[in-house]
């Protein structure tokens, strides 16, 4: 059995935004296998149950807001018994990160992220992750916090469909074990 968490915001107020492009992938993934979230408030989190080669995938959008997605993870861990190096991966934005480029690494730590730091708080460094990179010029000129709760622009919404593929295919690699440490730039904007 495998978790694949996204970060992001609960709400719609927060769809289309950059912060939520972990809940963008995740929502693909779920729907590329025909699943549906259902809400599990006891994990804090809404869940999709797929079975890829005989193995149960729980693929989660957590409910609390981006920086307590800890919490989810440490109940699903301990409910399930499973361990965050071998059996968990998180999906997430990086603002150091151009928009464009997926960078996947087995363990680090928060680099000012703090979903990433409520992770690590709460289950340790060394688990997964797929990072997600947002960053355009426009970072330069607003706050992160705005940044990151904004909108992705039209030419940002269409480059994600390119930018899915690759992390589609690293979600897989998580699944069939052969996930590696690497660093892709799928288009720029």
């Amino acid at each position: 059995m495998k978790i694949i968490l996204a970060q992001g915001n609960p709400g719609a107020q927060y769809a289309g935004t950059r912060h939520n492009v972990g809940f963008f992938m995740i929502d693909k993934f779920t729907k590329s296998h025909g699943a549906d979230f259902i809400p599990r408030p006891k994990f804090h989190a809404s869940i999709a149950e797929i079975s890829v080669n005989g193995e149960k995938i729980l693929l989660v959008k957590p409910t609390t807001f981006y920086n307590e997605t800890g919490q989810t993870a440490r109940a699903l861990l301990d409910f399930y018994k499973l361990n965050p190096t071998t059996d968990f991966l998180v999906i997430h934005d990086d603002l150091a990160l151009r928009f464009g480029t997926i960078r996947t690494r087995e363990s680090g730590s928060d680099a000012g992220n703090n979903g990433i730091k409520s992770l690590n708080a709460h289950i340790g460094e060394h688990h997964k992750r797929i990072k997600i990179g947002v960053y355009t010029d426009l970072r330069d000129k607003i706050p992160d916090n705005d940044f990151v709760i904004g909108k992705f622009s039209l030419n940002e919404k269409n480059a994600l469909s390119g930018v899915y593929e690759h992390v589609s295919d690293f979600i897989n690699s998580f699944i069939e074990d052969s996930f590696k440490p690497t660093k892709i730039s799928v288009k720029e904007v």
